[in-house]
């Protein structure tokens, strides 16, 4: 499996990480949306044996509207000093959503050298705490679950009903911040809280890389992928297949220990002047039996100590 951060061994035999080459990532993204394409699905004649999934080169290159030999170069991760028209076609061609689209104009910026990074290599990145005036908005939300979260998928803030919510991710995280990848691949409550683990784990893995094409730079990063990597077959198995994902808005789905199974919708909200890190409102439609458990959890939490929101 090939993937941006490559675990190896030291010669002290302790597993490390490090970011691989650029253009091993382009590739392996590529290779992996075109496996996923085949040819019914683009309006082309299924022809001849295929032994693997997918659009073959040649069919890849027609529908992008360049050169096999051009297309085959940018699968080998050669990448850099292609236009905005190319990656436009390669993206249509290989059915790219809008993250994927997007994540592909990231890999063809960090190869052409132009894409920011504010990070040196292998560094950490700074501890984010909410502003007192950012947590008083927190607070204020009563009727909705607010959590601030990053791109690593670390929970850095929330309100009453945000921990009223997450508790046993919370309580179960002794030091540090929470981290919903750690609990969802690494704890057995999570696959109790969530009903549809499968999806939240694919979306999950998906949000992270999404993080690693945006800062492959970030320690804390390439820790996290190397020890879900290593203590996780399903993370490992969801990591190989490089899909990228978009926390925009959409439903979860809940079985909270106190108040039940819930179904609340979510929007994701990016921080102005706080690159990655995102708040998350998730609601439900007043008088549906999701706003009643929802009123049930707040209660529960004025009640209890759980209430308390960070520090």
């Amino acid at each position: 499996m090939t993937c941006p951060l490559r675990a190896s061994l030291d010669t002290g035999g302790a597993r490390t990480l490090e970011r691989m080459d650029n253009r091993a990532e382009v590739r392996d993204f590529l290779m992996s949306r075109r496996a996923r394409v085949e040819p019914e699905m683009v309006g082309l004649p299924r022809t001849g044996q295929r032994r693997v999934p997918g659009l073959r080169r040649h069919e890849a290159a027609t529908l992008a509207g360049v050169s096999v030999e051009y297309y085959s170069r940018l699968e080998r991760g050669g990448i850099a000093g292609a236009s905005a028209a190319v990656l436009d076609g390669i993206a249509s061609a290989l059915l790219m959503d809008d993250a994927e689209r997007a994540h592909l104009y990231r890999l063809a910026r960090q190869a052409d050298g132009v894409e920011p990074s504010t990070r040196r290599r292998g560094r950490s990145s700074p501890t984010w705490t909410p502003s007192p005036s950012l947590q008083w908005v927190l607070d204020s939300m009563t009727s909705a679950v607010a959590l601030v979260g990053n791109g690593r998928t670390d929970l850095l803030a929330w309100n009453s009903l945000g921990r009223a919510l997450m508790t046993e991710m919370i309580q179960g995280t002794p030091s540090g911040a929470p981290n919903f990848a750690r609990y969802i691949f690494l704890d057995s409550g999570a696959r109790r809280f969530y009903p549809d683990w499968d999806t939240v784990a694919r979306v999950n893995v998906a949000m992270l890389r999404t993080e690693a094409g945006r800062d492959p730079h970030d320690k804390q990063l390439q820790d996290l992928v190397g020890e879900l990597s290593t203590r996780s077959d399903e993370f490992r198995t969801l990591w190989g297949r490089h899909d990228v994902w978009r926390h925009e808005s959409g439903t979860k789905q809940y079985r909270h220990h106190v108040v039940g199974e819930m179904s609340l919708r979510f929007d994701g909200l990016d921080l102005v002047g706080h690159p990655g890190v995102q708040l998350t409102v998730l609601t439900a439609e007043p008088g549906s039996r999701d706003a009643e458990a929802l009123d049930l959890l707040g209660s529960w939490a004025a009640s209890s100590t759980v209430g308390t929101t960070r520090a």
